[in-house]
Order: structure tokens, then C-alpha cells, then sequence
């Protein structure tokens, strides 16, 4: 399966109708968790989507004619969606309780039914008529579709069936080290640039936090202020995925096989100075994204040990030294070996898989 989400053009009448559609939605979800509270104190054993959706109709939607206005998939997944939050409570130790939804926060619908692709940009979504996209959408049959709300605007998501489709390569094997400098330094030499998104808006969106903290609370100023400040970090966001995307989609086209390092995330932002940096570069989506376009473009991906001294290792002769995170200029003291830091380590990584 293959996913695409993209951006709706929609008139003030279809804002309308979704707003009511992720409304509806959020009352359901709230009354559901409200219940599944009552019931789990009382017998600790919690309600399926099935039941609460009988006691929603017969306790609830009797009395609230607006759920009438709306499809009834919103409602329905939305005790789904609690269902499957309180499973996750119950069975994964972290995963903390579900959480009351506030209206403006992650506003969300589900649809299905009569849905259909109608030339190229144009969707047809039950009760809310056909609606445009700002792009060209896949000749697929679409089962399900998800909308949200980001920034002021209204987004859809569908998954389709997707047939991978391997391609001819321009290299067998390359090493990618990655980096806060440099995103990507590949063992052929080339060199991808860290955007820097955040650090190239963080007086901007620190200014527009400044706003937002002075205006009252509950007034229209306050909320386009919000607006403003959301806007300014979804457009950092979109940066950042837009060089990610490029560079994985580059990469796993055009060679066979892919080494990357396995890399300590999570330990790594525990290093204060650097946490804003490393959270930057988005080194764990750029593994999620080559994942799985090394499988749409038939490469294959490694994974290299996390303990492989990658950058302590000379590409030459193989000799091994400690390398501070100062040094950027890889010096072997056995062979006399002079090379960029990052390169040395891309090398390295390319000659791992012939070990």
C-alpha cells in the first residue's frame, strides 16, 4: 500500500460542512472516553466500538439532531479510533491513558463510501459534494479517506494499492554518512546540505510566540495570532520534508544497495548543546523514508552495526584511532592518509558490506 496526502482547495460551505464532520467526531470521541471512564472504574474492563456506538445512538444522537447533519463514519471511527487508544493503555506500557480532545487541536474526519477520482484533481467525498486538490491524484479506487486540519487547512489522506517498480541504477554500492553540517556525505563525494530550517526561523517563530503570549486569552486577535504562529512552523516542517524526501528519493533510485549507520537517536538529544541541531537534520525520518523507497525502487537497504567505529577507522589501510567530535579532517598515523571526516566515514560505511 502507498499513501498520499495533499492539500483541498475548498469554498466557505465545504469549510463549513468539515468543520461540522471533525466536530462531530471530537463530541463522540469525548462522550465515549467519558463513558469508558465511568464503566472501567466500576467493572475495569473497558467498552468496544461496537457498544458504545449502540449507547451513542440511542442515549445521544436522539437528543443532538446536528449528528444528522453529518456522515455517520465520523462518529463510528472516532469510537474506533478510542477502542484501539485504550487497547494500546491496556497493553503497551508507555502509552499513557487517551486524552480529552479540545476543538482547534488536531481536528480530524474519517469518510468512506460513494468515493471517487474525478479527473486527475477533483474528489468526490460523501455529504461534502467534489472537492479540488492542489495536486494530481492517482487513477485508483478509493475505499477510505482521512481529513485534518493543519494550520487553517484542510488536508486528505488515502492509501491505495501500489505495484513497486524497480528501476535501472547508476551505482552498485554507496556509503551515506550523515551529519549535522552535511545531511548526507556518500562515499562517491558528493555532499547534500543541511537546510537548517528551524535555525534559519527560530527569530521569527520565537517573535510570533512573543505575540501570541501577549494577546487575551479567547480573543479573535489571539487566535489569528495562533494562526500565524502555525503557519510559520508548518512551513519549517515542509522545508525540512521537502530536502528529505529529495534526498532519499535521489538516493534510492539510482544505486542498488544503500549503508547508513545505526544511528542512537534518542541518546544523542540528550546532548543539550546539540539536541536542537540533531532534532533539525530529522536523521530518524531520513531511515524511515529510504525504508521503504529502497522497496518502491528495488535497492536494498543495510543497516551497519551501531558500535562500528565508522569514523575512527582509516578507508585506506584499515588502522584505527580515536577521533574527537572536534577533528574534522580525518589524519591516519599509519599511512598518512588526509580526508574530510564525513567522507573518510562514508567510505567506510560503503566497504562495511564487503566484510
Amino acid at each position: 500500500m502507498q499513501s498520499i496526502k495533499t492539500k483541498l482547495k475548498v469554498n466557505n460551505k465545504q469549510k463549513t460542512l468539515l468543520a461540522k464532520h471533525a466536530g462531530v467526531a471530537r463530541h463522540a470521541y469525548n462522550w465515549g472516553l467519558a463513558t469508558c471512564i465511568t464503566e472501567y472504574q466500576s467493572t475495569k474492563k473497558p467498552l468496544s466500538a461496537i457498544t458504545l456506538h449502540k449507547r451513542l445512538v440511542r442515549e445521544v444522537k436522539s437528543q443532538n439532531p446536528w449528528y444528522y447533519e453529518v456522515s455517520k463514519c465520523a462518529p463510528q471511527q472516532a469510537l474506533r479510533d478510542l477502542e484501539r487508544a485504550f487497547k494500546k493503555f491496556l497493553t503497551i506500557p508507555k502509552c499513557g491513558f487517551p486524552k480529552f480532545k479540545k476543538k482547534g487541536k488536531k481536528d480530524s474526519l474519517y469518510l468512506e463510501g460513494s468515493l471517487k477520482i474525478i479527473q486527475g484533481n477533483y474528489i468526490k467525498l460523501p455529504r461534502i459534494g467534489i472537492v479540488k486538490t492542489y495536486e494530481i491524484l492517482p487513477n485508483c479506487r478509493v475505499k477510505n479517506v482521512r481529513i485534518s486540519k493543519r494550520a487553517g487547512n484542510w488536508y486528505i489522506s488515502f492509501k491505495y494499492d501500489h505495484q513497486p517498480n524497480p528501476n535501472p541504477k547508476q551505482g552498485d554500492i554507496i556509503g551515506v554518512d550523515v551529519g549535522i553540517n552535511a545531511l548526507a556525505t556518500c562515499s562517491d563525494g558528493r555532499k547534500f546540505s543541511n537546510v537548517k530550517a528551524y535555525k534559519q526561523a527560530k527569530k521569527r517563530l520565537t517573535r510570533y510566540q512573543r505575540r501570541v503570549s501577549k494577546k487575551k486569552i479567547g480573543s479573535k486577535n489571539r487566535a489569528k495570532a495562533v494562526k500565524r504562529l502555525a503557519e510559520a512552523h508548518k512551513k519549517v516542517a515542509d522545508i525540512r520534508a521537502d530536502a528529505l524526501h529529495k534526498r532519499t528519493t535521489w538516493l534510492a533510485k539510482n544505486h542498488s544497495t544503500i549503508v547508513i549507520e545505526d544511528l542512537n537517536v534518542s541518546g544523542m538529544l540528550k546532548n543539550h548543546k546539540l539536541a536542537s541541531a540533531i532534532a533539525d537534520c530529522g536523521f530518524y525520518e531520513f531511515r524511515r523514508q529510504l525504508t521503504y523507497k529502497c522497496e518502491w525502487y528495488g535497492s536494498e537497504l543495510v543497516i551497519a552495526d551501531r558500535f562500528y567505529p565508522s569514523s575512527q577507522i582509516c578507508s585506506e589501510c584499515g588502522e584505527k584511532q580515536k577521533m574527537p567530535l572536534s577533528a574534522r579532517t580525518y589524519e591516519c598515523s599509519h599511512c598518512g592518509l588526509t580526508a574530510d571526516r564525513d567522507l573518510n566515514a562514508a567510505v567506510n560505511l560503503e566497504n562495511y558490506v564487503n566484510k
